[in-house]
C-alpha cells in the first residue's frame, strides 16, 4: 500500500513540474515562424468610439482623422475576414502603443513585395525594442521575423463589406 501512495506522489510532482517547465519554455515567440496549432484569433480593440458614428436613413458618417480607403489583393491570406472584394478604411497609427494584438495592420515586409495585410498575433519586447509577430487568419504559421513599428504603415479601422 505504501508503494502505491509513493507511486501516486510521484506521478503528481512530475505532472506539476512537467507543466512548469513546458510553461516556461513557451513564454516568448521564436524570432522567425511560428507554427499555429490552435486557431485562436483575438478581435481588434474598438478604435471608432459610438460618439464617432452618426447613422441616418440616407447615408452613414463616420468620424475618423486622416483615414485613408484601403482595397485588397487576392492572396487568400486573410479570408474569410478579407480578399479582394472587401474595401476597408485604415489609419496611420502615432505610436506602437496603439498597435494591439488582434490588430489588422498593413505593413511593409523585408521578405516580401507591396504591403501585407495581416494580425497582430503576439507583441512583445527584446533588445531593440517593441516588435510584432502577423499572421495571415487563413495562414497556418506566422510570417517570418519581428515586425517593428516603423514597418507598419497603417491600421484597420472598419471593413466595409
Amino acid at each position: 500500500m505504501l508503494k502505491k501512495i509513493i507511486i501516486l506522489i510521484l506521478v503528481f510532482f512530475l505532472g506539476v513540474f512537467s507543466t512548469s517547465i513546458y510553461a516556461n519554455l513557451h513564454k516568448e515567440m521564436p524570432l522567425n515562424t511560428v507554427q499555429i496549432t490552435e486557431q485562436v484569433v483575438k478581435t481588434p480593440s474598438d478604435r471608432i468610439k459610438e460618439n464617432q458614428i452618426e447613422v441616418y436613413s440616407n447615408r452613414v458618417v463616420l468620424d475618423i482623422k486622416d483615414p485613408e480607403w484601403a482595397m485588397f489583393t487576392a492572396t487568400g491570406s486573410m479570408e474569410p475576414v478579407l480578399n479582394e472584394n472587401s474595401h476597408a478604411i485604415e489609419v496611420v497609427p502615432k505610436s506602437e502603443d496603439e498597435i494591439q494584438v488582434g490588430d489588422i495592420v498593413a505593413y511593409k515586409s523585408q521578405y516580401a513585395e507591396g504591403t501585407i495585410i495581416h494580425r497582430v498575433v503576439y507583441k512583445g519586447n527584446d533588445e531593440d525594442g517593441t516588435y510584432f509577430v502577423l499572421k495571415g487568419d487563413n495562414n497556418p504559421t506566422s510570417d517570418p521575423g519581428r515586425v517593428r513599428f516603423s514597418q507598419i504603415k497603417r491600421v484597420v479601422v472598419a471593413i466595409i463589406y
